[in-house]
């Protein structure tokens, strides 16, 4: 039987190393589909440990709500408004007042643009009423220029020449961080006179992601090649009094780049270290919003909130009513208003609760990808289809738990998105690889043994592959040899097509008889077949089956040569009967494919095999149809089996029994046994007269073996006396 053609291990260790490779190729070329996917994971990773509030915050958000807009009128509110909110929160001990919000134009109710607006009959004499009136955009400048206060400005690719305000000076350590900063040519600002009197300002873009979720805040930017600091810096330089920023970037004393230009590494603050990406951005790891958290604006402005809350105090004022639109997307709220992104952000700072990626995260990540892949690879083609499921299982959750873990309890962001891709897309090529080649060994399966075994077993065989030990394996057989009489002298009488035909109808039913008693056929020699029990599917009463077999195909042999007799009869042509031998034993063997590379057969070889053909040959001897081994009668104690005599095989020492199964009366087979015990005992002249009523009466069939042993008794009379053992050494196998 021929194998199933499998895949050699050289070509799918190559194939899995292609598919490493592939794997590492693309882990490098950063798809944003990957990034895309890794936001996501960071953001299940949020939602199920979100950053707790913090104890005491020492940053506060006023908001211009809709209760405050309802108390002092509409947006825009006049800048003397935001001069009093500005004084009341420095008089409050405020380490500084940051607005989340542009001053780009003068103020609409300041008095010169009162004269200006009105029509010009009436401007003369506006101004000459308002002359004393300060300037609103004076007014609140002078209120910035005595408190800590920070402005925001926002970038833009729209080129424009406006100077950046900067308050506060560089040092940089390291490769030139700018390097590793998006650059933006244009710049919306506050008007000059405010953004001068300021103590700092500072940019209010964002870097969205694709889907437009805020999970990282840029803390630094280019504006027309010139490093620019973000709202959140300033208020964090503004607030602790530092002047300068310090930006290490790779390649700075005590990085990790070794000479690569892996971008800027952290930003220090006074006494206050930032770490950041490669971008100069940090992650935050936001909690859900609370509103209730924020101050309105009218309690400040009402005098409602005293020093006892802000003193001391990051102050942030933003707008949060929903016709201002500032408002923010974060992992764990669809809208929260954009001031909020800052708290949180800073809160994360003061307190040193950062979220950090190291460098080596995406070397561990591919690693773990790499390791995934071969782990399943190894595997694979070794255990069950059962626990391979379980081992990918256990290795998509493996990154999931150690990433959720690292960033509950340390802060890190390991990505489990691509040891997860990479274990579930192997596993699907690879299940689709061992799927095929299972379907190849079954259709394998099923062409090798349809014509040789039942089809219930080529069904299970199918269905459980693993249950057919292809390399061989020594089991417990019962081995059946079965043989054809003088087939030379009847082969003379018959041309090559006759010869055909006799031998197909002699072996096709032989054959469905094994089939259908659960035997496989191991292969046909001529007119002889060679069959055994207990392989490839395991079979308790092997021998058993194989008894019943034989017996069906001695009945068989009588139909089949009625049959015979009758088709000679009309055509006018002699007959001679077809006799058969039959040899059964049972012993071990190793069963499985045996044979060269280049053609195999499912086969079984062995001692026992070559017992069961000695058995069919000795059939010849005694004329009888079937010959049954001691270890076979063994196996199957209930059958009803006649002990022939005691033979000494060839490439045996000790001598063994054999057996035939034959129909008799209860008297016949006592004499039979009591025979058999004087004879091999030695006790010649009682066999001799038991021998006599035997041949008076024989069993059917016995006659040729009770003239064999009268042989021998008369052969051994004529003999010198000797030892004696009852023992038979044939003369041939």
């Amino acid at each position: 039987m021929a194998a199933p053609e499998v895949s050699t291990p050289r070509f799918y260790w190559l194939a899995v190393a292609a598919f490493a490779i592939v794997a590492a190729i693309i882990f490098y070329a950063r798809p944003p589909v990957l990034a895309q996917l890794r936001g996501l994971a960071f953001d299940a990773y949020q939602h199920a440990s979100p950053a707790p509030a913090p104890a005491d915050s020492p940053i506060r958000v006023v908001q211009i709500d809709e209760a405050s807009l309802a108390r002092y009128g509409q947006w825009p509110w006049p800048r003397t408004t935001m001069a009093d909110l500005t004084q009341k929160l420095g008089e409050a001990g405020a380490a500084a007042i940051v607005f989340d919000i542009l001053f780009a134009e003068p103020d609409r109710t300041s008095p010169e643009q009162v004269v200006a607006a009105a029509p010009p009959q009436r401007r003369a004499q506006l101004r000459r009423a308002l002359s004393t009136l300060p300037s609103h955009d004076g007014v609140f400048a002078d209120t910035l220029g005595r408190h800590p206060s920070v402005l925001a400005t926002s970038l833009h690719q729209d080129a424009t020449t406006t100077a950046f305000p900067m308050h506060a000076g560089w040092a940089a350590a390291g490769d030139e961080p700018g390097q590793f900063l998006p650059n933006y040519a244009g710049l919306a600002t506050n008007l000059p006179a405010l953004s001068d009197a300021a103590s700092g300002t500072g940019f209010i873009n964002w870097l969205p992601d694709g889907d437009q979720v805020m999970r990282r805040v840029p803390l630094l930017l280019r504006y027309n090649g010139e490093i620019t600091p973000s709202l959140s810096l300033e208020a964090l330089r503004v607030a602790v009094g530092a002047s300068t920023y310090v930006v290490r970037a790779s390649n700075a004393n005590g990085t990790q780049a070794f000479g690569a230009h892996t971008g800027i590494d952290s930003i220090k603050v006074g006494p206050i270290t930032i770490p950041t990406d490669e971008g100069g951005q940090v992650w935050v790891r936001f909690r859900p919003y609370n509103s209730d958290e924020a101050i309105p604006a009218w309690k400040i402005l009402s005098g409602e909130i005293g020093a006892q809350e802000l003193d001391g105090t990051i102050v942030l004022i933003g707008a949060s009513a929903p016709g201002l639109m500032d408002l923010r997307a974060t992992p764990l709220d669809a809208s929260i208003p954009g001031v909020e992104v800052h708290r949180q952000l800073l809160e994360q700072i003061v307190a040193g609760n950062f979220l950090t990626r190291p460098d080596y995260a995406s070397g561990i990540e591919l690693l773990a990808a790499i390791a995934a892949i071969l782990l399943l690879a190894y595997f694979g083609p070794r255990v069950r289809p059962t626990i391979n499921a379980a081992i990918g299982a256990v290795l998509v959750v493996l990154p999931w738990g150690a990433g959720f873990l690292l960033f509950a309890k340390a802060g890190y962001l390991f990505d489990p998105i691509y040891p997860t891709l990479a274990a579930l897309v192997f596993s699907a090529a690879a299940t689709t690889y061992f799927f095929q080649r299972t379907e190849h060994q079954r259709a394998g399966i099923r062409r090798a043994f349809s014509q040789y075994v039942a089809p219930d077993v080529v069904r299970q065989l199918t269905a459980h592959p693993e249950r057919l030990k292809l390399g061989g394996e020594v089991r417990e057989l019962t081995i059946l040899v079965c043989d054809i009489r003088n087939f030379s002298s009847i082969a003379e009488r018959m041309n090559a097509e006759e010869l055909t035909s006799f031998i197909n109808s002699f072996l096709t039913p032989l054959s469905d008889i094994i089939i259908e008693t659960g035997g496989t056929i191991d292969k046909y020699m001529g007119d002889a077949i060679l069959a055994f029990w207990n392989a490839p599917l395991d079979q308790t009463d092997h021998a058993k089956r194989a008894l019943e077999a034989a017996r069906s195909i001695v009945v068989r042999m009588d139909e089949l040569n009625l049959a015979w007799k009758a088709e000679a009869d009309a055509v006018g042509r002699s007959f001679e009967e077809v006799r058969i031998g039959i040899g059964l034993n049972t012993g071990s063997c190793c069963v499985g494919n045996l044979g060269s590379e280049r053609r195999f057969d499912y086969s079984a070889i062995g001692d026992a095999v070559n017992i069961a053909s000695r058995l069919e040959s000795l059939s010849k001897i005694w004329s009888l149809s079937l010959l049954i081994s001691e270890d076979t009668k063994s196996h199957a104690s209930d059958a009803q089996l006649i002990e022939v005599a005691l033979v000494r095989l060839k490439g045996r020492s000790g001598a063994t029994r054999i057996f035939t199964a034959l129909p008799g009366d209860a008297g016949q087979n006592e004499t039979h046994a009591a025979f058999l015990g004087a004879f091999n005992s030695g006790r010649l002249s009682e066999a001799s007269n038991l021998l006599a009523a035997l041949e008076a009466a024989p069993l059917p069939g016995l006659s040729r073996l009770y003239h064999h042993y009268r042989e021998r008794l008369e052969a051994a009379a004529a003999a010198s006396s000797g030892e004696w053992d009852g023992v038979y050494d044939p003369d041939r196998k």
